[in-house]
């Protein structure tokens, strides 16, 4: 994955005190296991061992920690995804598929409930707030990682290719939070396999939205 793709539009985050660490850390746990319009200030503030003052001071206001919660998040699962890619160094569609690894191992460690970004979503009331702007973010991020890998991996279609693993990748993570079915991710992983080995017929290069042929 290059550092283009990797960095793009990654939020600057400020160091945390020990005290912040801690009520991101509460925040974290409770705004994924019960959701976020469940979960009060003095809740977190309780689960932390701090007062709801050293909260505000930290973070301001309770729309802030949800963001940095997300962010968090995020920031660990970008991290994960790097060291399992590091792990397939050459390019090729094993490299693209490690992504499926990478959430297979991180699902079962940090995502039994789903992907907190869809979550966060779903409870927001708003079209145009910082809760979308944040996980539509964290999305094209990993829409884009999915078009590097395609394209260092030499795929035919690279755009439209990343954004079948990414479809693949979406209904895989929903399908973990609504436990439709087990192991989705790893039903997934077999599908992008086909996807990436099929190859294209030359006939289907036709520019999108041209209609049939």
């Amino acid at each position: 994955m290059s550092s283009a793709s990797r960095d793009a539009s990654a939020p600057a985050v400020a160091p945390l005190t020990p005290g912040a660490r801690r009520v991101l850390a509460a925040a974290g746990e409770l705004f994924y296991d019960r959701g976020i319009h469940a979960v009060g200030v003095d809740a977190i503030a309780e689960a932390a061992g701090v007062t709801k003052k050293t909260l505000y001071d930290r973070f301001g206001s309770k729309d802030a920690l949800v963001l940095a919660y997300l962010q968090d998040r995020d920031t660990r699962w970008r991290a994960h995804l790097e060291t399992t890619l590091a792990g397939v160094p050459e390019r090729g569609p094993e490299r693209i598929l490690a992504v499926f690894d990478a959430a297979i191992s991180w699902s079962d460690a940090n995502s039994p409930k789903g992907c907190s970004a869809i979550n966060a979503r779903a409870e927001s009331p708003r079209v145009d707030g910082d809760v979308l702007a944040e996980t539509t973010r964290q999305k094209r991020w990993l829409l884009d990682v999915f078009v590097t890998l395609c394209r260092e991996a030499g795929v035919d279609l690279p755009e439209q290719t990343a954004r079948s693993m990414m479809l693949l990748y979406e209904g895989a993570i929903v399908t973990v939070g609504m436990e439709t079915f087990p192991q989705p991710f790893q039903v997934a992983r077999g599908l992008a396999r086909t996807i990436l080995s099929a190859g294209h017929d030359p006939r289907d290069r036709a520019a999108p939205g041209s209609g049939p042929r």
